[in-house]
């Protein structure tokens, strides 16, 4: 189990890496974290406009959801089957490990406010809220080596897992403890 946690820790969507990767270990697990530059060419599954969350899958199959930052600017020219492409950073962190009582009672819980970089960021990253929740494992795909997470707000990301024998060790159902930034774009271009 402690190795699908190095799995997720290792995680983004399509990424250039950035710089910061950490791994500690506690008496009960391991934590690791990551944060990385993403930029990809994506299809708008959905989009709210009041919360500016926009909904996407990459060219490849893969989802997740970003908030478009005040940078993007015309966001409601684009519409649901438009090609996009969006350039956004992530963190995440994975405790493998069944959630507390109080974890379940509250699923989301914000950690951080936005914009609040810790050290080791790139000057001008944006960010939302970084937050811990209680995801649930969605999808392993075996053949592809991915694992897709739900997140208490319905948010789905798909993660790569670079060894796919660690998908064994993991179910479809099972719930985890995550902390993530909530992503903001810094920018979304319609390119088709």
């Amino acid at each position: 189990m402690n190795q699908f946690l190095k799995l997720i820790g290792l995680c983004t969507i399509i990424f250039i890496p950035l710089s910061a990767i950490a791994e500690t270990i506690s008496e009960d697990f391991i934590v690791a974290e990551r944060w990385d530059k993403v930029e990809i060419d994506a299809k708008v599954q959905e989009i709210d406009l009041k919360s500016r969350k926009v909904t996407l899958m990459g060219l490849d199959g893969n989802f997740t959801t970003v908030t478009a930052g005040e940078g993007v600017k015309r966001l409601n020219e684009v519409k649901v089957g438009d090609i996009v492409a969006v350039e956004f950073t992530t963190y995440m962190a994975a405790e493998i490990r069944e959630p507390t009582a109080e974890e379940e009672k509250h699923p989301l819980t914000i950690v951080a406010d936005a914009g609040k970089m810790p050290a080791g960021m790139p000057p001008g990253a944006e960010i939302g809220a970084i937050v811990q929740a209680v995801v649930s494992i969605e999808i392993i795909n075996r053949p592809f080596s991915t694992v897709t997470i739900k997140g208490p707000r319905g948010n789905y990301v798909t993660i790569p897992v670079e060894n796919g024998e660690l998908l064994t060790e993991v179910k479809v159902g099972q719930r985890i403890v995550m902390t993530y930034a909530e992503t903001v774009a810094v920018s979304l271009i319609k390119i088709k």
